[in-house]
């Protein structure tokens, strides 16, 4: 069984706020890599006691170099750095039995912690339509694969947005949000446990998950904080702006179209200052 685990940092066991994920913040940062390794090596040890052969880690937070590989499980291998065509998803492709999404939090909007869609000048994002988030999009991407969502850790909100995605997925909830900067957490030898007992229940069923599929030509939409952000973005070839939303529309033809556009253009946007 090869695995992919795309590993992003706020929804890690004992993380609450962004001294834990921002490099410049001090020495809560350095603790919030090792939650983060903490975190991955569980599902890896895991997955590998269940009878995986290959895990490939997509280390997926801010530029990417979060995970100590030095303290990584050997047997896994690590997509590490930035910049990537395909970001948190690097790497991934059909010859995946199964994805597995550590550390994933909320879409911006919802009460989680630490949630946001990819950066903070993305008010909602949308594929065919349905609003997502990070998981959302990630998890279009894989089935785009044919390749299935098994797992999501974070806190109870993103066990709940995944569901709404896929009713069969597997959660493994290290932390009850309390408000997007707080959070009431497992410890971590019970954190540890969870995100074990998930792994293993999650590729148990794996075999019989359907991958999240969508229809294509996929109609991508991006609603922005602000006019100016918006008008960054639609520089984008292809792009078509709505100007009393502050939305950006692309129709992408594949995965690739629609993971590489949609960086481009959040990427143009935040650029923009406020004022």
């Amino acid at each position: 069984m090869k695995l992919f685990l795309s590993v992003d940092m706020e929804g890690i066991s004992g993380i609450v706020d962004t001294s834990y994920i921002n490099p410049n913040a001090g020495n809560n940062y350095q603790r919030g890599r090792q939650f983060m390794t903490d975190d991955a090596n569980a599902v890896i040890e895991a997955a590998l006691e269940w009878g995986a052969t290959e895990i490939v880690v997509a280390d997926s937070h801010n530029t990417m170099n979060n995970i100590l590989w030095e303290s990584l499980h050997p047997q896994a291998k690590l997509v590490a750095g930035s910049p990537r065509d395909f970001s948190m998803m690097q790497g991934l492709d059909e010859s995946f039995d199964a994805a597995l999404f550590i550390g994933y939090h909320t879409r911006q909007g919802v009460p989680g912690v630490l949630s946001h869609t990819m950066s903070g000048c993305v008010r909602n994002m949308y594929i065919n339509g349905q609003v997502v988030g990070e998981f959302g999009f990630n998890a279009v991407y894989a089935g785009l694969y044919g390749v299935p969502v098994c797992l999501v850790s974070g806190d109870n909100l993103i066990a709940e947005e995944a569901k709404a995605l896929i009713p069969d997925i597997c959660t493994a909830v290290v932390k009850q949000a309390v408000s997007r900067t707080a959070a009431l957490c497992l410890s971590r030898e019970e954190a540890t446990a969870e995100l074990k007992r998930q792994t293993k229940l999650a590729l148990s069923r794996a075999a019989q998950m359907a991958p999240l599929r969508v229809t294509t030509p996929l109609e991508l939409a991006i609603e922005f904080s602000h006019a100016g952000q918006a008008e960054m973005a639609a520089i984008v070839p292809g792009t078509r702006y709505e100007r009393e939303s502050c939305t950006v529309h692309y129709t992408a033809a594949d995965q690739h179209d629609l993971y590489k556009t949609m960086r481009a253009m959040i990427n143009l946007a935040g650029t923009v200052e406020f004022f």
